[in-house]
């Protein structure tokens, strides 16, 4: 494993988040055709989005722990520079969501 992979442990709780998340997508889907109460259906959307944001944190921290911390020691001035704008990339997307 180089340091800018994703350790084992974060990797499998990632995948299980997001398994877990199309599943419950799934399930919004069926309660859609079921014509369920649309405010119901809202807050399981709702949950989806916050596990979703969960599993963007922990993305992130991982990111910033391995690939930012392997960019920032590098002496490469490009690849600090190139690590920072892909990050304020990011946060900028997030805010236009």
């Amino acid at each position: 494993m180089s340091e800018d992979d994703m350790d084992d442990v974060t990797k499998k709780t990632v995948t299980q988040r997001l398994a877990s998340a199309a599943g419950h997508l799934k399930g919004i889907e069926r309660m859609v055709q079921d014509d369920t109460y649309c405010i119901d259906v809202i807050k399981q959307v709702q949950a989806v989005q916050a596990a979703l944001n969960k599993v963007t944190s922990m993305i992130l921290d991982n990111h910033l722990h391995t690939c930012v911390t392997t960019a920032i020691r590098n002496d490469e001035a490009d690849e600090r520079e190139k690590v920072l704008q892909e990050i304020t990339s990011v946060f900028t997307m997030s805010n236009k969501i």
